[in-house]
């Protein structure tokens, strides 16, 4: 009998139920991918991962805290008591978000337990100076997270070198620098966490934004190295890529032309994740320590995934659409790009 059932067990059968199985793993991915408003795995970290709760004590530098995505990482980290280092220009805003950190932490904080460091992350000179005054208040630093950046709105053709080369000092080589000198601290005592704010615009191709979409590449590129370099050394690297986020980060974007900021501020009717959202998973990303954690409201996910596992398909259907969807989904209005091209 035993011996009748291996007989009809044949080599397609296995193929048949591989297939299935792959159907069936294709199908799930998709509705969930759709239903979360980030990646897969981190939709399941979220709920049967490691809680931010276990980074409590630990110690959390933020570049960019005062405002926006930087102020609300921070304030999901103060919920489960990590200590904090809060760096920006505006000492102002700094002091405020360091007061709401200290209310929201139920207790877990003191005064004593965030850090205010006002500080501009262009002035490459005093990156070791503002890290050096964080580890002699708390006596460490264990997470690094390179939150400090500016986007941008765009025709390639017209965008002005000096501006390229303004949005990479700040994107991309002032993170460069402020990392390298953290790495000094986290080599020496044997361990650490890298966080860096990249975005959805560093996983594919997002138009009239080159400048800012290169600059975000090649933080994947170099922080993709890093981590390959740190295996094996206790030295976490996390990308954090959130998609459109209700921020006041529109207004302050480059354009093409030096000096001139887009200042057209995000609406409360746009389709973005909020600000306290995209911290909240920003916690959870770091205390799982993911390599890449992608953000955003459908149909952000599923167009990550389009774009990055069908290629081809990606762009056929842009070559069909044109490049304006990618705008309107991105910025949920066509007037500006209308604007955009009209300068152009």
């Amino acid at each position: 009998m035993d011996y009748y059932i291996v007989k009809q067990f044949k080599p397609k059968t296995l193929i048949n139920i591989i297939g299935i199985g792959v159907f069936v793993y294709g199908c799930v991915f998709t509705v969930l991918s759709c239903i979360f408003d980030c990646d897969v795995q981190l939709g399941f970290l979220q709920i049967l991962g490691k809680s931010p709760r276990r980074l409590k004590g630990k110690v959390a530098f933020i570049t960019g805290a005062s405002s926006g995505i930087g102020e609300h990482t921070a304030y999901a980290l103060a919920r489960h008591g990590v200590k904090l280092v809060l760096a920006a220009r505006r000492n102002l805003e700094l002091q405020r978000v360091k007061q709401q950190c200290i209310a929201i932490s139920g207790g877990k904080l003191q005064e004593q337990d965030v850090l205010v460091i006002p500080m501009d992350v262009l002035d490459i000179s005093s990156h070791k100076m503002h890290f050096q005054h964080a580890i002699r208040h708390f006596g460490t630093v264990d997470i690094l997270i390179n939150n400090a950046g500016r986007s941008q709105r765009a025709i390639f053709d017209t965008i002005d070198l000096s501006v390229d080369k303004q949005l990479f000092e700040l994107n991309v080589f002032s993170i460069l620098n402020f990392t390298r000198v953290a790495l000094e601290h986290f080599n020496k005592k044997g361990e650490g966490h890298i966080a860096v704010m990249t975005s959805m615009a560093g996983v594919m191709g997002v138009p009239f934004s080159a400048s800012y979409t290169g600059s975000k590449h090649a933080l994947h590129g170099y922080f993709n190295c890093l981590r390959t370099e740190k295996i094996g050394k206790n030295i976490h690297v996390t990308l954090l890529c959130p998609g459109p986020v209700y921020t006041p980060f529109l207004t302050e974007a480059f354009t093409d032309k030096d000096g001139q900021k887009y200042n057209v501020p995000a609406q409360t009717t746009d389709r973005r994740m909020t600000a306290k959202r995209c911290g909240e998973l920003n916690a959870i990303a770091i205390a799982n320590k993911v390599s890449e954690a992608w953000l955003g409201v459908f149909p952000m996910i599923p167009i990550g995934y389009f774009a990055v596992y069908f290629p081809v398909l990606f762009s056929t259907c842009l070559k069909v659409l044109g490049p304006q969807i990618m705008f309107k989904l991105r910025d949920s209005k066509e007037t500006e790009l209308g604007e955009i091209q009209k300068d152009a």
